[in-house]
């Protein structure tokens, strides 16, 4: 795989990474909003569920954030380290002739 290629790829992986923190966010608020919601209700299940369901999720969505930050540091790296934005413009100019 040529650098730009990997670099793309790389990319495209950080980028997929943050779908899934952005997801896992969501699911933590509408988990606390069940959990808001059930004060009043009162329903045993939830009420002793939910808060493992919580953190398990939390959890989750903070070995995500690791992972993203790692990884988007190595991409950084990459593309400094092999002149990504030298190759795009080679790219760009082999394509106009």
């Amino acid at each position: 795989m040529d650098k730009l290629k990997k670099f793309e790829l790389m990319e495209k992986i950080s980028r997929e990474l943050e779908d899934i923190r952005n997801s896992q966010q969501a699911v933590l608020e509408k988990i606390a909003k069940v959990e808001v919601d059930n004060i009043e209700l009162g329903d045993k299940v939830i009420e002793t569920k939910i808060p493992e369901i919580y953190q398990r999720t939390a959890d989750n969505s903070e070995a995500i954030l690791e992972i993203l930050t790692s990884f988007q540091e190595k991409t950084d790296e990459f593309g400094n380290k092999n002149n990504i934005d030298a190759l795009k413009e080679q790219q760009e100019i082999n394509n106009m002739k």
